[in-house]
């Protein structure tokens, strides 16, 4: 596990990778970002911004989404996975919406989480983006870069990779280190090919040290 200099070292280095790290979700309220971070489950921003450029001059309001059938909202996401689950997801969210929140997204962790297809992650995303309140929101990327690095254990639960972040990342970093952490993962340190050998924090990564022996082995 790596020490509380090392981890200091880690964020450091990564603002400096990654300094204009952000939501990569194209949104332009709380609303759609609530919607496009539902519709990333198990899929790319890419892919999800490619859908909701024209999903989001269809639909405006919640009232938008349940004037239309279910079926014409499955096909107007088909091309994400998961689509027919989650077109019930965002139906029924809105409905919650129009019932107990006046068709807006509460400012509110723990009534966001009461919203149907949303889970903590998806609510740490919307407050700390839209509400600019401190959450680091835990993805694929997210965990993996935390454990991969040693700041949390490879066995951690994702709400225990959270918790440890929370702990061990300066409450004021927490919203940026979530997207940098991102970026990071995304477009660097990748799940398939991380790029080990032009690394900053190799001397660090004891995973990625145990890649590099096996390359320089296999090689």
């Amino acid at each position: 596990m790596l020490t509380k200099a090392q981890i200091r070292e880690c964020l450091d280095e990564m603002e400096k990778m990654f300094p204009d790290a952000h939501c990569e979700l194209i949104h332009d309220n709380a609303f759609e970002l609530t919607i496009a971070v539902l519709l990333s489950a198990q899929c790319t921003d890419a892919l999800v911004n490619k859908v909701t450029k024209n999903l989001f001059k269809k639909y405006k309001t919640p009232e938008d989404y349940l004037s239309v059938s279910s079926e014409e909202l499955q096909n107007d996401i088909r091309s994400i996975g998961l689509y027919r689950n989650k077109a019930k997801h965002i139906r029924n969210l809105c409905e919650r919406l129009i019932e107990h929140y006046n068709g807006e997204i509460p400012a509110d962790h723990k009534e966001l989480t009461t919203l149907p297809g949303v889970g903590r992650k998806t609510a740490n995303v919307v407050m700390s983006v839209a509400f600019d309140w401190p959450a680091i929101a835990v993805d694929t990327h997210v965990e993996r870069i935390a454990k991969r690095l040693g700041i949390c254990r490879w066995k951690d639960s994702v709400l225990e990779v959270e918790q440890t972040l929370m702990k061990k990342v300066p409450k004021e970093e927490w919203s940026v280190t979530h997207h940098r952490m991102i970026f990071f993962g995304r477009y660097h340190c990748k799940a398939q090919k991380p790029d080990c050998g032009n690394c900053p924090l190799l001397h660090l990564c004891r995973e990625g040290q145990k890649r590099q022996k096996k390359q320089e082995i296999t090689s």
